[in-house]
């Protein structure tokens, strides 16, 4: 057979549900490529190298070097932050052979190197220094490689494109003798298999020999590494999902790959025309691509192998690649979106001790961070003296300088987005610093700084903030700002003399201290509500002093215990920000200008869309229990920041989840603490081509939306969502062999969170293909997807995380999926993956599954119904009989006194006329009675004609039908018996006349068919007489005229007679069936009355029961209300406290007489609906015993018109 060449898998082909090709490899120059000695100098190792050949691989996956006699050195390009310019060394000394190599000038050095700053998260960074031969040459790689970093879509590769970085890395891996050591390749399956069967397999693949060869890079193709993988890590779970769509052959068709892709692998919420189905020119195309045979490919055949590479393929990525680009609407106002932020930017550790970062500022802001915050106080010693730094007030932090901050913020905060960069200043600084922190920022920044406002987007009330697009490249301050008219004056003043008029009292002249000597009060220990718990003592003298009191030696490591840390913090007090601001300053500021909250009812009024507050969490989520949907809409109009509250010593966060959904903008996070809370924010803003900001849902940004972010039922305009999970298996998740098992979480509103719920069993001592295989995990119904992410989480048996991922579930593919993981601090993994089964629908509340099934599918509905009825006709049933009824139907159940249910009113036989309620089937339900029902209103108005069948089948009634029935038949005996001798009688007085002739077998025949019933004896009356003057008669033959004269006679004088008894039996059933008729409705009425008054009486003890349930919870929360400000410790006095429960005791009782009053209202409506109702229906039940009546009478008229003389011979 001949086999197709290898696909090179950085190409993907058309996407499955749109039409969107997927490149995420660029394109790496020539120069870089090809490769260039330099020397190398690493910080970590403090190693120096000369001569080494670095090169990146064509597809840009790793920066690697050769030394000469040295094993080659490989680094991930997706752990490179930065490369910069220079050479960044800090306080570690030099090797000697560096410096005596490079004798000239400093200047000539920097020109020529390059370095390289990488590290596996924002903290722990490696700077390897790579010095060129000319200055020219080493800016060349600089531009090269920051043109390879900017590849953001390198993190969203298909595992295949994984296997193909590892056998790129395993390929660059060289040892000395420039092969492939085996046991690098050992060490990539070790964790599942053992080195003895990997070795066999690279002997059977003809890589090797033994363990102790090396394997030439020549032959070690990805083919033969993918074949390697197929073959020591099998996926059974892969072949078994192939059998169920192959079936019992060995290959899919073209018709079931577009079944498999449409049914399973579609999200059947998607619009057919953005995301058409897949048809067969797609399926060619899938099948083309990766069915490796072209004989297979002619005849259209999928075989295992081309599936097994399509479902570790770019076309079966787990997102739709579009959310991963730059794809929302940036033209919106800068309050609709979400921003990624970060608190205390410049910490590297805790928020006690903690040692500060300009570096920080450079890693936070290249991860996509676009708010960053600096605290700003007056350097006192050193390099930082009279100078701003920043740093943790007095927290024993190490202290930066401002202006190398700012100047680590010009050279890295659009690198990786363009999008506006804000900076919060936490300010507490002198008005001398203060004017050097605006110079620096005008100075360094330059056009950079945003300073005035847009002529489009002038700052007054009303006037919306600019959208992301229109602050393209700028810096905004959020800073204290003066009043607009004292900073006109004193910017004016400034300007003109170049100095300030100022009667100032110096920040350090007035500290606030307190001054009680040995006080262990707790009280102001910090305030959980303030940004940042700086500290202050008496002087930094005494406060060191102190802390060396406490701590011993311990200072210069700046590490505390906690019980420590509490004790120093028990002695100091927060220093707020600084209200005396310089105008310079001041002036710098303009669509972010922090105020102090005044309330949601004033921000409204004041409707300054360019004034924001700040918000501890606690203080936050203060706001959400009492005010969340006054919150919801203050952020559709302004901006809010979020901050980590002050006891959060040790850097951890809070879950963001809960404010975002509540549309708070700046959700502030220590980045330097890679946890759950990281975790969360990093994958949520990593779409959107990690620009930084995430533009917030419809119904958090319009001001005609209502929304609560705690609703617990589906949105209006936003349809609920079903997602569920199975777990399959894992596939290298960890280089030991080891335990493994996952998590599945959610997050999104309250109601949509579900955490440490789901988890699959653990996998013992296999950490390369673990198959889990769970039942699936629910979610079942997720009220706002658009807020909701999903989040994957690997442990080892030690419940240490392997790896991680969070998916949006706006944007997730259902379907069999390959889940790529991510590192605690969100960095990619090259080959841990999840393999899980994922579906997606819309929700159905229980009870309209049939109903979405007709809209979603009319014509397999239809044809469903079409179905039923032919079956129904193959047995005998006209389809002229069958009634339309709706499909969904529900009887209505009937409950008597007791609540028991019993027979349902679409249960009981209708009588099929009004007028004669007796009918054999009242025989048979004489045990159904409703004693005592108690039929409520709702009930009652669903069906209101079914009602009088159901008094039908109370115990009276058909007792009474009984008794009428009886005394029916009777008279029914009677009757015949009475036709039947007055037959006999003129039989014999007409055998007499005519015995000479004929025998009447005639008559004889006659008299055994007498009529039994109603209607048979109606029949007679109608019947035609006999004429016996006929010329044709039997009689009239050989009689004399007299004796025929006297036949006649008697013939007249029968039938006469035969007609008066019919009519008097006939009137006689008519005045029993009237008096029937009158009883059997009276009782009716009789027990409809009963029933009425069970209602009313029921509506009567619902009102007494309801007001007494409020009652009591009434008393309860007054004596609640009372009992906490009686044990409150707010209120000092008694008289104070007499009069709020006053007070709440005033409040409360208007609250209680308007709740009565409502109750009240209430069920006055009720009982008006009742009464309303009750007349109409006993109006309705005269209306039929009238009906009934008249019936009657119509057909004893119709029985008298239709008689005529007539008797039997």
């Amino acid at each position: 057979l001949h086999h197709r060449p290898p696909h090179h898998y950085h190409h993907p082909p058309q996407r499955m549900n749109k039409d969107l090709e997927f490149k995420w490899q660029v394109s790496v120059p020539d120069h870089v490529r090809r490769g260039l000695y330099f020397d190398r100098w690493d910080e970590e190792t403090n190693t120096f190298e000369l001569r080494c050949f670095v090169q990146v691989d064509e597809y840009g996956f790793f920066l690697y070097w050769m030394a000469e006699g040295k094993e080659a050195q490989i680094l991930d390009l997706t752990q490179v932050s930065d490369v910069r310019s220079g050479c960044w060394l800090k306080d570690t000394k030099a090797p000697p052979d560096f410096e005596l190599r490079f004798t000239g000038s400093r200047e000539s050095l920097e020109s020529r190197a390059v370095t390289v700053v990488s590290g596996v998260d924002f903290v722990n960074l490696n700077f390897t220094c790579f010095i060129a031969e000319d200055a020219a040459i080493a800016q060349e790689w600089k531009i090269a490689m920051m043109k390879v970093l900017k590849n953001f879509r390198v993190a969203h590769v298909c595992p295949m494109t994984c296997l193909l970085k590892h056998w790129k890395m395993l390929s660059l891996s060289l040892n000395t003798n420039r092969k492939i050591p085996v046991k690098n390749i050992v060490r990539t399956f070790i964790s599942g298999r053992t080195e003895k069967f990997i070795i066999q397999c690279l002997v059977d693949s003809r890589l090797c020999e033994g363990k102790n060869f090396e394997i030439d890079p020549e032959k070690f193709t990805f083919e033969t590494f993918y074949h390697l993988c197929v073959r020591i890590c099998p996926r059974p779970e892969i072949q078994e999902l192939f059998s169920q769509i192959a079936g019992n052959e060995e290959f899919i068709t073209v018709a079931q790959l577009i079944s498999f892709l449409n049914e399973k692998q579609r999200d059947p919420r998607l619009n057919e025309i953005l995301y058409p189905e897949c048809d067969k020119s797609k399926a060619m195309i899938i099948l083309r691509k990766y069915e490796q045979l072209e004989e297979h490919v002619n005849q259209e055949r999928l075989y295992y192998d081309g599936f097994l590479r399509f479902m570790m393929s770019e076309d079966n990525a787990p997102m739709l690649y579009d959310r991963i680009e730059l794809n929302q609407d940036m033209d919106q106002p800068l309050s609709d979106y979400l921003i990624n932020s970060s608190h205390n930017t410049y910490l590297t550790g805790r928020q006690f001790g903690g040692r500060s970062s300009v570096e920080m500022y450079r890693q936070v802001l290249l991860s996509g961070c676009r708010c960053i915050e600096l605290d700003c106080w007056d350097g006192t010693s050193g390099v930082g003296k009279d100078e701003p730094i920043i740093t943790h007030g007095k927290a024993m932090c190490t202290d930066i300088l401002f202006k190398d901050v700012i100047a680590a913020i010009k050279e890295t905060a659009f690198v990786t987005s363009v999008y506006p960069v804000i900076l919060s200043f936490e300010n507490h600084c002198s008005k001398k610093n203060q004017l050097k922190m605006a110079a620096y920022c005008m100075k360094i920044f330059g056009d950079m700084l945003l300073s005035s406002p847009l002529s489009s987007h002038p700052l007054e009330p009303g006037v919306p903030l600019p959208s992301p697009n229109q602050l393209k490249g700028k810096i905004l301050i959020k800073s204290k700002r003066l009043n607009p008219d004292v900073e006109k004056q004193e910017l004016e003043q400034f300007l003109k003399k170049g100095q300030l008029e100022e009667d100032v009292e110096e920040f350090s002249e007035n500290p606030e201290v307190d001054e009680t000597p040995g006080t262990d009060s707790t009280s102001d220990v910090l305030n959980e509500n303030e940004a940042h718990p700086e500290l202050k003592g008496t002087e930094s003298v005494t406060f060191r002093s102190k802390l060396r009191s406490l701590a011993g030696a311990k200072i210069k490591e700046m590490t505390l215990s906690k019980e420590e840390e509490e004790r120093l913090l028990a002695q100091y007090h927060y220093i707020s920000a600084t209200t005396n601001i310089h105008p310079l300053l001041s002036s710098l500021v303009n669509y972010t200008q922090p105020v102090k909250f005044a309330g949601f009812n004033v921000a409204e009024q004041n409707n300054c869309h360019f004034h924001m507050s700040s918000f501890s969490e606690s203080t936050g989520l203060g706001y959400l229990k009492t005010s969340a949907i006054e919150l919801v809409n203050y952020n559709k109009r302004q901006i809010s920041r979020i901050y980590p509250k002050g006891g959060r010593v040790d850097s951890s966060n809070y879950l963001p989840q809960i404010f975002w959904n509540a549309g708070c903008q700046m959700v502030s996070l220590n980045f330097q603490t890679p946890d759950l809370a990281m975790q969360l924010n990093q994958g949520k803003f990593e779409y959107n081509g990690t620009c930084g900001y995430l533009l917030k849902p419809d119904f958090l940004r319009r001001a005609d939306r209502m929304f609560d972010p705690f609703s617990e039922s589906p949105v209006d305009g936003v349809v609920a969502a079903y997602c569920s999970v199975r777990v399959i298996s894992g596939q290298f998740l960890s280089e030991k062999k080891i335990g493994t098992y996952v998590e599945v979480e959610m997050y999104g509103l309250p109601t949509d969170t579900i955490r440490k719920e789901f988890k699959t069993k653990m996998v013992p001592s296999n950490g390369l293909n673990p198959v889990y295989n769970e039942e699936p995990f629910v979610f079942r119904k997720i009220v706002l997807p658009e807020l909701a992410v999903l989040r994957f989480a690997v442990y080892d048996e030690n419940s240490k995380l392997l790896g991680q991922r969070i998916l949006p579930l706006d944007g997730l593919q259902p379907g069999y999926r390959h889940i790529s993981l991510r590192s605690e601090i969100n960095f990619p993994l090259t080959l841990p993956t999840l393999f899980c089964h994922i579906v997606l629908k819309t929700y159905i509340p229980e009870g309209l599954g049939d109903i979405v099934e007709a809209l979603s599918d009319p014509k397999g509905y239809l044809s469903m119904i079409e179905k039923r009825q032919q079956q129904m006709e193959h047995m005998g049933i006209r389809r002229e009989d069958i009634d339309e009824v709706p499909s969904d139907r529900k009887p209505i159940a009937v409950k008597n006194s007791g609540g028991d249910s019993v027979d349902s009113i679409s249960e009981v036989r209708t009588a099929t006329c009004p007028a004669t309620p007796i009918s054999s089937s009242s025989t048979q339900t004489s045990g159904k009675a409703i004693r005592g029902t108690e039929m409520g209103l709702l009930q009652l108005k669903l069906d209101e004609h079914a009602t009088y069948e159901e008094l039908k089948l109370e115990k009276a009634y058909v007792k009474l039908t009984k008794k009428h029935l009886k005394e029916y038949e009777y008279v029914k005996r009677r009757h015949a018996k009475e036709r039947l001798g007055m037959q006999r009688q003129q039989t014999l007085a007409f055998e007499k006349i005519t015995a000479k002739k004929q025998p009447l077998a005639f008559v004889r025949n006659q008299s055994k068919s007498l009529p039994q019933n109603r209607s048979e004896h109606r029949s007679v009356y109608q019947s035609k007489s006999l004429d016996v003057a006929g010329p044709n008669n039997r009689l009239h033959d050989g009689v004399g005229p007299s004796r025929m004269m006297h036949i006649r006679h008697t013939i007249a004088e029968q039938t006469r007679d035969w007609s008066e008894l019919t009519k008097r039996q006939l009137e006689a059933e008519h005045r029993m069936r009237k008096t029937q008729i009158e009883e059997e409705w009276t009782l009716l009425k009789k027990l409809l009355v009963q029933v009425h008054q069970q209602q009313r009486t029921a509506a009567k003890q619902q009102l007494e029961a309801e007001s007494k349930l409020l009652r009591q919870k009434q008393t309860k929360k007054s004596m609640d209300d009372s009992k906490a400000i009686q044990l409150g410790k707010t209120v000092k006095t008694k008289a104070e406290r007499d009069r709020r429960v006053k007070e709440v005791q005033e409040k409360n009782c208007k609250i209680f007489l308007e709740e009565r009053r409502r109750l009240a209202v209430k069920h006055q409506r009720q009982e008006e609906l009742l009464a309303k109702f009750q007349a109409e229906q006993m109006e309705r039940l005269d209306k039929e015993a009238r009906h009934a009546s008249d019936l009657e009478d119509q057909m004893y008229m119709e029985a008298l018109l239709a008689s005529k003389p007539e008797t039997l011979v």
